[in-house]
């Protein structure tokens, strides 16, 4: 009787866990967004500073800054999309959130802020 309780018991979870989904999210933000900047230092030679945005289907993503190749920052972010604006909202402080507009029109893809400013391109 105790085998087959359990054996029950594991039925009932492996059906309950396999009803449960994620929706599948198909968003054209979803993947990899950088902006680059170089500049020159007078003596030392360039420094590269590189910003990453990686978007994920369950309206996660994180946020990486770079120095040289050397992570310097990171944190997570959410993000939403309404009428084809999309806000991130860190979950650090010291990030300003920000609202974007995703420009499907150039090659390659662009984010824009509300200026029409280049805020990221498609990596």
């Amino acid at each position: 009787m105790k085998k087959l309780f359990s054996l029950l018991s594991i039925i009932g979870i492996i059906a309950i866990s396999n009803c449960t989904s994620v929706p599948d999210n198909h968003d054209p933000i979803l993947g990899i967004w950088v902006k680059t900047e170089s500049s020159n230092i007078e003596g030392k030679g360039t420094s590269t500073t590189r910003e990453e945005w990686i978007f994920n289907d369950v309206y996660l993503g994180r946020y990486q800054s770079y120095s040289d190749s050397k992570l310097i920052y990171y944190t997570d972010f959410k993000w939403s999309e309404e009428n084809g604006t999309y806000s991130i909202i860190y979950g650090d402080p010291q990030v300003n959130d920000i609202t974007v507009s995703l420009e499907k029109t150039k090659e390659p893809e662009v984010l824009t802020l509300d200026n029409g400013s280049v805020f990221a391109t498609r990596e």
